[in-house]
């Protein structure tokens, strides 16, 4: 009897238990369910923003390249996204990093990458180059599995390339008068190797952000600079003087040589005119010489008498009778 008691007081408690364990089974079975549920419809959707873009990749493979917006995809894991900032521009800094940026000021750092700045240039001479280089992203799936590291392989590209074309230049071209060209070059070159590795991305621009010698040499540069700038200014003051001064005497030299030319005009014609004179006298004589020599000698008494103060005449009459003539030499000039 007490068995059968005991036996019965076990079965009645297993029932217990079974009915009391059954509800909180179908409960944990539900929470279990609508957190199933609401992974899948959480992870079924996902939102490309407008500079992005989006591939999908389904079991490992490349499904499609998605633009901005709302889509849907596989969920649990199924396809797996991978968004690329394709409509912004990057920047890779070398020789230097930038700190912050606060309003106009910016705050940059070249602290270890000074090796990254010193390059050698063509006359073997050593130039420290700031540099950086703009790119985009124009193909996301070349640029995530083209290669292994996109970025580090425009890194050492960019350096490589910017060592090369700087090492075939002089070091003032560098400096002073190639520097456009030389970035232009250098962009172009960089674009050609890129595309050479195939890896999805547009450079935008190559800018050096400061060239300048190395601070060893900074002050022999700068007494160089000084002494060039000397020799410039007085080179222009001196094209100035000469651009005053000669204008000016080569006016004169053609005033004068229009003077020499007017007067050897004159000095002709007026000997054209004595030559026609004489030629006219001379057929005169010809036709009349008597009156002609009278003539000619009238003239040119007419041209002497006016020019003489003082005239005394002795005729011949008063010689041959003895009277000897007086000359008051006090009256004329420069008599006592």
């Amino acid at each position: 009897m007490i068995k059968l008691d005991y036996d019965k007081k076990i079965e009645s408690s297993s029932n217990f238990q079974l009915s009391t364990a059954k509800p909180f089974v179908i409960m944990v079975a539900i929470v279990l369910v609508v957190i199933f549920a609401l992974i899948g419809v959480s992870s079924s959707y996902f939102t490309v923003e407008p500079e992005e873009k989006a591939v999908v990749l389904r079991l490992g493979k490349v499904s499609s390249v998605e633009s901005s917006g709302l889509h849907f995809k596989f969920p649990f894991g199924i396809d797996k996204i991978i968004k690329v900032k394709t409509g912004r521009v990057f920047k890779e800094e070398f020789g230097f990093k930038t700190l912050s940026s606060r309003g106009n000021r910016t705050t940059y750092d070249n602290k270890d990458r000074r090796e990254e700045s010193l390059i050698l240039t063509g006359d073997l001479s050593v130039c420290e180059i700031e540099w950086t280089v703009q790119y985009k992203v124009v193909d996301p799936i070349k640029f995530l599995f083209k290669i292994k590291d996109p970025v580090a392989t425009i890194r050492d590209l960019s350096e490589s390339i910017t060592r090369k074309i700087i090492g075939n230049e002089n070091y003032s071209e560098v400096l002073i008068s190639k520097r456009n060209y030389l970035q232009e070059l250098i962009k172009k070159e960089l674009q050609n190797s890129i595309n050479n590795y195939d890896i999805g991305v547009e450079i935008s621009d190559y800018l050096f952000q400061n060239v300048r010698p190395p601070n060893e040499v900074q002050q022999a540069y700068d007494e160089v600079n000084k002494a060039k700038q000397e020799k410039k200014t007085m080179i222009e003051l001196a094209e100035q003087d000469y651009n005053n001064k000669v204008p000016l005497e080569r006016g004169k030299a053609a005033s004068l040589i229009i003077s020499a030319e007017g007067e050897a005009n004159k000095r002709v014609k007026e000997a054209q005119g004595e030559a026609n004179r004489f030629l006219a006298l001379l057929d005169e004589y010809k036709k009349y010489p008597e009156l002609t020599r009278t003539r000619l000698y009238l003239e040119t008494m007419e041209k002497i008498y006016p020019r003489m103060k003082d005239i005394i005449i002795v005729d011949s009459e008063s010689s041959k009778n003895g009277i000897t003539p007086l000359l008051p030499l006090q009256n004329f000039e420069g008599g006592k």
